[in-house]
């Protein structure tokens, strides 16, 4: 699987890990920095992975800063990213099966690197349901398209 992972300084070591499990794993990864640990912005590297995704580049998108929030909202403000905060499997798996995420945040400071790997797998591997979920995410992308205007 083609995936894209960001982070600002406050998430480098774990995107780090995630980084090399995912290569390790046999995926191609493409990293969007940061690079270190200097002092950085967020939004910076959550846009480049969401539009990496959004634009069908990479098949899902991980992105890593602190708390995880704040790098997910940036992520998020990509039309046609659905991203959500993971700190455990049942994060990941229902992320993936009611929400069709296409990306993974997790915040170094809440969620440890094992943790972190197993519920990145989790997410990876989990389908879709679709049925009657399917129809939530077509609600959400009228949104996008319509900058939050549409009823849904």
């Amino acid at each position: 699987m083609k995936v894209a992972i960001g982070s600002d300084h406050a998430g480098y070591t774990l995107k780090e890990t995630l980084r090399i499990w995912l290569t390790e794993a046999g995926h191609q990864v493409t990293d969007v920095g940061t690079f270190n640990e200097e002092r950085c912005d967020y939004p910076h590297f959550g846009a480049v992975v969401g539009r990496a995704v959004a634009k069908g580049e990479v098949e899902a998108g991980v992105v890593v800063c602190g708390s995880g929030q704040g790098i997910c909202i940036a992520a998020n403000k990509v039309h046609g990213v659905r991203g959500g905060v993971i700190r455990s499997n049942t994060d990941a798996e229902m992320t993936r099966r009611h929400n069709n995420a296409n990306v993974a945040s997790f915040g170094e400071q809440y969620t440890d690197s094992a943790t972190a790997i197993d519920a990145l797998h989790v997410f990876l591997t989990t389908p879709f349901d679709g049925g009657r979920h399917q129809a939530r995410i077509e609600m959400l992308a009228r949104l996008d398209e319509t900058n939050g205007e549409s009823e849904v």
